[in-house]
């Protein structure tokens, strides 16, 4: 089929879960008293590392296709005979860091060779001078974490100039239970911060209030609980980026059902980004559509400070446009499943396009991709991006393609539909 051809057809593509709404979802609900059943969830390798992790806390979890059901811990947890191995699910260890400080004894958090290399010493900090004992004796700042403890004391907490908000976010969701009330403080900049108005929403939907104050403050009583609630999930944004990003490169109307425009994941504003590149956007009560016939050139700056799960769409997407992409406040993605901004500059060149990693960036000069071997570095996200690149160009060979069993599982069976 023709480029042409295929931009004309209408492709309806299915994505699961949001990953980042599930993650938080199941915390929360193992923190509640009795069951809650969760719907549309996300089974993938990352939450099944934190489902094993929650219980062996002492949460008790059913799956069922797409539904959890999980019966909380009321906030008492139990202390495991054995190390919480998380794989490389970044996000479970920052929220269970935070969650074993609920316990009476010791826990030790622990996770693959990446995972020890992702630090979470910010957090560790604050825990610390809330009176927590905790020591990473292998690589400081980084697991295997140890920490012993007989509760959360709560009290005051000081964050300045974060690499993750999954730091506050930790603290949020487990200060319900916190022997004292707890009081966020934030200085300087907070990257991702559309992910704590995520956390905000999941805790309220569980029947916690957290008082704020102008964004930098936030304030959680003490003696409040979860109640255990049945959740809707809606679907994730950034495994729809791929197929959004396929619609921009001219391979069909694509359809996203299960979408909403009032959705309160930031990966939502790719859809903003791709409307000011040219493409067309338009929403029903299903889901999105994307389309697009031609994208603008020129060059574009464009910060990603607070979606940087979007930034290896947008490479990929930014190797095809005429005109220079600048992306900017992103140092944070070297510490995500890989150093994102040096394997993004590496796997683009290997495809013929000058791609230059900055101090918080990139810089891509878009032209004629070739075709070329994708080493994907374990990460999902860089196996996705690329093989949608791979639906353009011809001998573009992805490796490692098991990789995205870490969020997508079904991946490889929807882009089918676009080929």
């Amino acid at each position: 089929m023709s480029p042409d051809n295929r931009s004309n057809r209408r492709v309806i593509l299915q994505v699961p879960g949001s990953k980042s709404i599930t993650q938080r979802a199941l915390t929360i609900a193992a923190l509640a008293n009795g069951e809650s059943l969760l719907r549309n969830a996300l089974i993938a390798e990352d939450t099944r590392y934190l489902m094993k992790a929650l219980e062996l806390l002492g949460a008790f979890i059913q799956v069922e296709g797409s539904e959890i059901r999980i019966t909380g811990t009321g906030g008492r947890l139990q202390v495991p005979d054995q190390r919480i191995y998380l794989g490389n699910n970044g996000t479970a260890l920052r929220f269970l860091t935070t969650l074993v400080c609920l316990g009476e004894g010791g826990f030790v958090l622990d996770g693959s060779p990446r995972l020890r290399e992702r630090p979470v010493e910010p957090l560790l900090q604050v825990l610390r001078c809330m009176g927590v004992f905790i020591d990473t004796p292998e690589n400081p700042g980084c697991p295997p974490i140890h920490i012993t403890t007989r509760g959360l004391p709560g009290g005051r907490a000081f964050f300045a100039d974060l690499d993750s908000s999954q730091y506050i976010s930790s603290l949020l969701i487990s200060s319900p239970y916190a022997a004292r009330n707890v009081k966020i403080m934030l200085a300087g900049r907070t990257v991702s911060e559309p992910y704590i108005e995520m956390t905000l929403k999941v805790m309220e939907h569980f029947g916690i209030s957290v008082g704020r104050q102008y964004g930098k403050a936030f304030f959680v009583a003490a003696g409040q609980s979860y109640v255990a609630q049945s959740f809707d999930i809606e679907g994730d944004f950034s495994s729809a980026s791929y197929f959004f990003l396929a619609a921009a490169l001219g391979l069909g109307r694509v359809q996203v059902p299960g979408l909403t425009a009032e959705s309160s994941q930031g990966d939502a504003r790719f859809l903003k980004i791709l409307q000011n590149l040219g493409c067309a956007v338009s929403w029903n009560e299903k889901g999105v559509e994307v389309a697009c016939e031609k994208l603008h050139a020129g060059d574009l700056i464009l910060p990603m400070g607070d979606i940087p799960d979007m930034v290896p769409s947008l490479a990929v997407l930014a190797a095809f446009r005429s005109g220079r992409t600048v992306i900017t406040e992103a140092a944070h993605l070297r510490i995500k499943e890989s150093n994102r901004l040096a394997a993004l500059a590496r796997e683009l060149s290997r495809i013929g396009i000058a791609a230059q990693e900055t101090l918080d960036g990139l810089i891509i000069d878009g032209g004629h991709p070739h075709g070329g071997d994708i080493e994907t570095y374990n990460d999902h996200r860089i196996a996705m991006s690329f093989a949608v690149a791979g639906l353009v160009v011809p001998e573009i060979n992805i490796a490692d393609r098991d990789c995205v069993r870490k969020s997508f599982p079904g991946f490889w069976d929807e882009l089918k539909k676009l080929a």
